[in-house]
């Protein structure tokens, strides 16, 4: 936002935040939060070495939608570590019981760690006031940097690992969705009128893009929009 310029006054910057965007319905939302506060959006997207790289190509779409100022893609191979059928080790769970508490084959060791990390320093360059995530501690798969005390512990320590926290500027981890359930996150989108027909979610998509509808992942979805009594447009397509 701007405020008019006249005697005394100065246009006002807008402030930028830097947006972790992996091209599921979350982050896409948690973007559209930050873009209704104010923020011009930097977005974020990392190729990990996931199995699911067209969640790649939606990230595109959605950074277009959102109007981002400005969108990378990041190589960061966690693929060379292994240690989760994200990547290729071992098979994706499917049909398993949802909300159990344990950390599923789907966990990637430290992932949230690594992306807030690289947004952190991106966000230290283009004078960002905010890193936005779209985790979510009720509907989620059991993953332990998706709890509020994760997000806590990571502001606390971009506070005094920056530059501009030690200067008295320190960067906000802002995570909109965090306590929302997946029915209340999606409600919110289609208030602002997203298309969830530019996301993708599946963990283990068919060669063709289509979702399997049996990942954790693709059944949290088809809850949530069953909770929120919507339609999902992305199954008319490639997305989850």
């Amino acid at each position: 936002m701007t405020t008019p310029e006249g005697p005394g006054l100065k246009a006002q910057s807008p402030q930028r935040a830097v947006l972790l965007l992996s091209g599921g319905l979350d982050s896409y939302t948690a973007g559209a939060i930050a873009r209704d506060e104010g923020y011009e959006l930097y977005a974020l997207t990392v190729r990990y070495g996931q199995r699911h790289a067209r969640e790649i190509e939606a990230a595109h779409s959605v950074a277009r939608d959102l109007g981002a100022v400005r969108h990378i893609v990041l190589d960061v191979n966690l693929a060379a570590f292994g240690g989760s059928s994200l990547v290729g080790e071992g098979e994706v769970s499917k049909d398993r019981t949802l909300d159990d508490g344990r950390i599923p084959a789907t966990y990637v060791p430290a992932r949230n760690t690594i992306f807030l990390s690289l947004a952190l320093g991106w966000a230290e360059v283009v004078g960002a006031d905010a890193i936005i995530v779209g985790i979510n501690a009720l509907d989620y798969s059991g993953y332990p940097d998706c709890r509020p005390e994760y997000v806590e512990a990571f502001e606390r320590l971009a506070t005094v690992a920056t530059k501009a926290g030690v200067e008295g500027r320190p960067l906000k981890i802002s995570a909109p969705l965090l306590h929302l359930s997946k029915a209340d996150i999606i409600r919110r989108g289609l208030a602002f009128g997203l298309s969830y027909g530019l996301t993708h979610s599946c963990y283990d998509p068919a060669p063709s893009g289509h979702p399997c509808g049996r990942c954790d992942s693709c059944r949290l979805r088809a809850r949530g929009f069953h909770e929120a009594g919507a339609d999902d447009d992305a199954l008319a397509g490639d997305g989850s």
